[in-house]
């Protein structure tokens, strides 16, 4: 068995409730929570969330203060150090692999970042490239209205964020860009009606993007899949079958990297 395919069975399950007592402390207020709130929100006793919160403070995960437990100090220092999509992208190459292989086309992974932005963690590509595809994508950025992956992002927000996010002069990459304001805002609500995004020869002549958001179990996006390809391979007639297999591979996504912890 390959190293990182270990069966389920094998995990520490009181690792794992620690791991849910975590996740659920950052979901609250600053000011923390109590071990009551802790123990329901994480689907734990109360003795049993008291143990693992206590053992959590004794080496610096967590911090109480009064009655309420906070994130802790050790817990900062660790993040500081970490690379924040190392265990993303080694794990979510394969099902991307997959997909750039049953379309023979370029495949991308963004996740929204802190400057309200998006940053392209992992790609993966067939046999067949197209301009900007031909070249190592990873970490580039590309414009918000001209990208299906921007258009995902952007249909997220709420109207009055947009104008933080855009320029007031939206450039035109190709004669089929959008850049009216309001056709773009007609644009956003499609795309949030539907629950996919497409350029069509508006980033690069001849490219065809669609995009698909990734949610979390609480409905937040928290990554967006995307399928590239040149027209006259990937033209809108592959579109249906192309957010099928998406979905498929957005379903795996979820599965690994965000579904729900088990319960007790």
């Amino acid at each position: 068995m390959a190293e990182g395919s270990e069966p389920a069975e094998l995990a520490n399950k009181s690792v794992t409730k620690a791991v849910r007592l975590l996740r659920e402390l950052a979901a609250q207020p600053r000011t923390g929570a109590t071990v009551t709130t802790l123990a329901k929100a994480a689907r734990l006793s109360r003795p049993t969330a008291f143990r693992l919160l206590l053992t959590l403070e004794q080496e610096g995960f967590v911090d109480r203060i009064d009655n309420n437990y906070v994130l802790g100090w050790e817990l900062a220092r660790l993040g500081r150090r970490a690379d924040p999509h190392a265990g993303l992208v080694a794990r979510a190459q394969p099902l991307l692999q997959d997909l750039a292989d049953k379309f023979n086309e370029s495949v991308t992974l963004s996740v929204p970042n802190a400057e309200g932005g998006l940053d392209l963690v992992a790609e993966a590509a067939g046999s067949h490239v197209l301009g900007v595809l031909g070249r190592n994508m990873i970490g580039q950025r590309y414009p918000l209205h001209a990208s299906s992956t921007g258009k995902v992002l952007l249909a997220e927000q709420p109207a009055e964020r947009l104008p933080a996010l855009l320029p007031e002069k939206l450039e035109a990459y190709t004669p089929h860009t959008i850049t009216d304001h309001a056709a773009l805002l007609r644009e956003l609500e499609q795309v949030r009606e539907q629950g996919f995004a497409i350029i069509d020869n508006e980033l690069e002549p001849e490219l065809l993007s669609v995009s698909r958001p990734i949610r979390d179990a609480a409905g937040t996006l928290v990554a967006i899949l995307t399928l590239n390809g040149p027209r006259n391979r990937f033209g809108r007639d592959k579109i249906p079958e192309a957010l099928h297999q998406m979905q498929g591979t957005v379903d795996h996504l979820v599965e690994v990297f965000w579904r729900d912890a088990a319960t007790e």
